[in-house]
């Protein structure tokens, strides 16, 4: 996406709403990131090319969608709601908009060396 995102007459650059949720889905214990620069967990969606991607309805709600890696041994059902809860969080109290579903796909299990 490369157009900004509107919301209640505020313009939101992509690359900022990408930030908000990369950092809130940095605070997740159990969700990997790699230092080559490809995202979170160096895994990306390969219809978007993108490890977040974003939409919004009608009514200005966010969808999110996150694609991770996460560590082995930890439940992946709680790792993905500890990141659907800290992403939902993070957009409502950064920008004040309604978020009508964080999408979590887990891509890979990182396993220990």
């Amino acid at each position: 996406m490369t157009d900004e995102i509107r919301l209640d007459g505020l313009g939101v650059a992509p690359a900022v709403l990408d930030t908000i949720v990369t950092l809130a889905v940095k605070g997740v214990d159990g969700v990997v990131f790699s230092s080559s620069g490809q995202g979170i967990g160096g895994i990306v969606n390969r219809a978007s090319g993108k490890a977040v991607d974003f939409r919004t309805d009608d009514d200005g709600a966010i969808t999110v969608t996150v694609h991770i890696t996460v560590t082995y041994g930890i439940p992946l059902r709680t790792v993905a709601a500890k990141v659907q809860e800290a992403v939902a969080d993070a957009i409502v109290s950064q920008i004040g908009a309604q978020v009508a579903a964080v999408n979590v796909y887990v891509d890979g299990i990182e396993f220990p060396a």
